[in-house]
């Protein structure tokens, strides 16, 4: 990103034959910035624009209502963080089943009286689901769970890039986190000096 900075300098002068005039003097500062977008493994393709990291912890917002339309989202428009715990599916039994683990951001889940917990993905980059537009929703069924209002993202990478790698999921199901997760065997970091 670049800024700048401008300073406007009025001098005012008189001259013999000149009636009095003013010279516009503009003084202007750069400063160069590293901005990271997210770009496809695959084909290269850029996924974001130009994200900036999150200055605190990833903390998922408690929603005013369980059931309200559209979501608070983990991540404001514009920011990113990495999610250091294990994300999405595949899913495998509580180490600790006395413990009460969430499976996905949000939400327990219990498989024919098994408490689950996330086996998926470390270090996922958590976006802001309007942070990646071009992304589609992936057309393999098997990966569309659709809960009451949205898709939980139980079922692994539910987005595509254009190429139609698979490279993200994204959470907006009323009861869970709203969030969109870049996964990082699929998706790299591209930091571009502008």
């Amino acid at each position: 990103m670049i800024l700048s900075l401008f300073r406007d300098t009025f001098q005012t002068g008189r001259w013999a034959a000149w009636p009095e005039t003013r010279h516009r003097i503009i003084a202007s500062v750069t400063i160069i910035a590293t901005v990271p977008s997210f770009r496809c493994r695959t084909c290269g393709t850029t996924i974001t624009g130009g994200l900036a990291v999150y200055p605190g912890p990833l903390i998922r917002p408690s929603q005013p209502d369980e059931r309200s339309i559209p979501r608070r989202s983990t991540m404001p428009v514009g920011w990113y963080a990495v999610d250091p715990e294990h994300f999405g599916a595949p899913f495998v039994p509580s180490p600790d089943p006395d413990a009460y683990l969430h499976a996905m951001p949000g939400y327990s889940m219990v498989i024919e009286g098994v408490d689950m917990v996330s086996a998926g993905p470390r270090d996922t980059f958590v976006i802001h689901p309007a942070d990646a537009p071009s992304l589609q929703r992936n057309p393999d069924p098997d990966r569309q769970a659709v809960g009451c209002c949205g898709r939980p993202g139980t079922r692994g990478n539910n987005l595509i890039c254009p190429c139609g790698q698979e490279v993200a999921t994204v959470m907006d199901e009323c009861y869970g986190a709203y969030e969109l997760h870049l996964d990082p065997t699929f998706v790299s970091v591209s930091t571009e000096t502008l």
